[in-house]
């Protein structure tokens, strides 16, 4: 059921993906009217919570029917008794899935409002509560404790500090203040803690906020799957490109039981902290994280190893992960996308000079056929 207004485009963005959607292929098999349909429906689809929140168990350390137990007991606490299914993915025995539970059309909305962009909405509509940061305007009477309705600017026009909002606003559901409009607009250094803490939401999704964190890793079913799909076995050597901020890294080292050698790229060096932390914190021994351009990563003139650091000489890898750096419109909820087609077009170099780098760097990577036959033009070019 749609309650939110479609993911907000720029026209000319819009219209580049309804051109890629509608091709001829999807035309000429639906027709040009159930197509039109079609991509309406993933617009407002894309705008909206998913049907599940997904959070994978860390093997390395627990059983998934132990972590599933916890998770029990930790839902209960958060919900005051309410019982929440636990489901185990039945493809993927280290995924659990929790139903989430929307919309809700009984909120009543309350006369004090609070409005966060639209980066801080998609996070509450996904269980979070909100974060001073995220909070963009309080009614001018706003006191600690008070009932609010949070409401996400989907479009950015709200002013900072504004005492009202008349622009396009989303209703995301109530919460009880934290925290006074004048303590959050202060000019004391900025606040970081809890502003809002939701308390009926239009959709109704477990916090994982320091929920079993050496336990549980919160990730997208695609993000689960693809590690899965690379069959990591134990003793081999794998590199994840573009690792930050580590969930398919510490998945990878998980499933290969912590043996072997993980080796991780990202060329910002506070994500690259941020994967050694979630390594560290999961207990996982095999991974190295390096702060690395990965479009460098592989060098042609070395006559030798650089001691397991980059750049990496041909074909020194068993498997290769590369989720390559993209526009992340995927992401549900996304409410909103501001970026330019300029932008939203700009990753496909970037993609290409990447794939380069693993058809060379992966062991046997030509021996495959349909990589063979799909990419020989490609690398004869490069």
């Amino acid at each position: 059921m749609s309650v939110f207004p479609k993911i907000s485009l720029r026209l000319e963005v819009e219209n580049y993906l309804k051109a890629g959607f509608m091709n001829e292929e999807v035309v000429s098999a639906l027709g040009k009217e159930e197509a039109e349909r079609k991509f309406e429906t993933l617009l407002h689809k894309l705008s909206h919570p998913p049907s599940f929140t997904t959070v994978r168990v860390n093997t390395h350390l627990a059983s998934v029917q132990h972590v599933k137990n916890l998770l029990f007991d930790e839902l209960q606490k958060q919900f005051n008794g309410l019982s929440f299914p636990i489901l185990q993915h039945p493809d993927l025995q280290d995924v659990l899935l929790i139903p989430v539970i929307g919309p809700r059309k009984n909120v009543k909305q309350q006369p004090c409002e609070v409005i966060v962009g639209a980066q801080c909405g998609n996070a509450v509509s996904r269980g979070a509560h909100v974060y001073v940061p995220g909070i963009v305007s309080a009614s001018k009477f706003m006191k600690g404790g008070d009932v609010v309705s949070v409401y996400s600017d989907i479009k950015g026009k709200c002013k900072k500090g504004a005492k009202e909002f008349d622009g396009t606003k989303i209703f995301l559901g109530n919460g009880i203040s934290e925290l006074s409009r004048k303590e959050i607009f202060s000019r004391l250094p900025e606040l970081k803690g809890i502003g809002v803490r939701m308390t009926d939401p239009v959709y109704l999704s477990p916090s994982f906020d320091n929920v079993l964190p050496s336990y549980l890793f919160l990730q997208n079913l695609p993000s689960a799957v693809v590690s899965h799909v690379l069959d990591p076995q134990p003793g081999e050597k794998i590199l994840d490109l573009c690792a930050a901020p580590g969930g398919k890294t510490t998945h990878i080292a998980a499933l290969m039981h912590d043996q072997g050698e993980v080796i991780a790229l990202d060329k910002i060096s506070n994500k690259v902290e941020k994967i050694k932390q979630n390594a560290l914190l999961l207990g996982l021994n095999s991974i190295r994280a390096f702060c690395f351009d990965g479009t460098k990563a592989l060098k042609l003139d070395m006559v030798k190893d650089t001691d397991g650091e980059p750049p990496f000489l041909p074909e020194s890898f068993d498997r290769i992960l590369l989720d390559a750096p993209c526009s992340g419109m995927g992401q549900r909820p996304n409410m909103a996308c501001t970026w330019t087609l300029k932008e939203v077009t700009s990753y496909q170099p970037l993609q290409r000079k990447l794939f380069t780098v693993v058809s060379v760097s992966i062991r046997n990577f030509l021996q495959l056929p349909w990589i063979r036959e799909e990419c020989s033009s490609h690398l004869g070019s490069a």
